[in-house]
């Protein structure tokens, strides 16, 4: 259940072991869903939007021994999810967006075609209330939602660990740090809350904005304040638990 780093490495081969048995790199796909998303880098003009999700999502995986394929956008149809997801050989299928409850969130009921066994959906967290995770097959599915920030935080949270226990790590799940507050926060609502914030010389510091669209708050954070539901107001030198971002 250990990655083996380049020294592990030399402690077996010093060990007299010429060879070890390893997990399988885990195959994984990423499907974004929606009418407006176009390729990153084309003219999105005025009511398109540049798709973001698969490429970040790609790069959240990329310290993970794993194979990523990237399926692109895929039209709101409940026929055009269904082939794609049909089309799809991965150890772990991630679609991002159409999970939520609307008239264009088609992700599960495209999953329900194939008679896919679904663990569980929406979890009480902000960002990333509407997820989806299961089973269709032998092949793990997690289904995140379309805001950038909601899908990079469930990601971290639900999506990233699957792939890590499916290369066989023994401690997927990324870690709380307990750490000082260096700003005071408002007190929390009914589920749990990833506040973005920054490491300074006093502390985890909030950053802004923190609507589960905007980008620039979670583009300045290099952490994320865990927040319990129903917390207290915390003031300055407060204690919290924050999870580490990838820098």
């Amino acid at each position: 259940g250990e990655r083996l780093t380049p020294a592990r490495i030399a402690l077996a081969a010093s060990g007299g072991h010429g060879r070890i048995t390893v997990r399988r790199m885990p195959r994984i796909a990423l499907i974004a869903t929606g009418d407006e998303l176009v390729p990153a880098g084309t003219d999105a003009g005025d009511d398109l939007l540049p798709e973001s999700n698969t490429i970040m999502l790609a790069s959240i995986f990329s310290d993970l021994p794993c194979d990523i394929n990237i399926i692109g956008i895929v039209p709101v149809s409940l026929s055009k999810i269904v082939a794609a997801i049909q089309s799809v050989d991965a150890d772990l299928l991630v679609t991002i967006g159409g999970a939520s409850v609307g008239d264009h969130d088609l992700v599960k009921p495209a999953l329900e075609h194939f008679g896919a066994v679904l663990d569980f959906w929406k979890v009480a967290m902000r960002p990333g209330k509407p997820v989806i995770a299961g089973k269709l097959g032998e092949m793990l599915v997690i289904g995140l939602p379309g805001n950038p920030v909601s899908a990079f935080v469930s990601a971290l949270l639900f999506a990233k660990p699957a792939a890590a226990a499916l290369a066989g790590a023994s401690a997927p799940f990324p870690g709380g740090i307990p750490m000082r507050l260096a700003a005071p926060i408002a007190a929390n609502g009914n589920r749990t809350d990833h506040l973005r914030a920054r490491l300074t010389k006093d502390g985890a510091l909030p950053v802004g904005p923190n609507d589960s669209s905007a980008m620039t708050g979670l583009a300045a954070a290099d952490c994320l304040i865990v927040r319990p539901p129903n917390a207290h107001p915390l003031a300055t030198g407060d204690d919290v638990t924050v999870i580490m971002l990838k820098s």
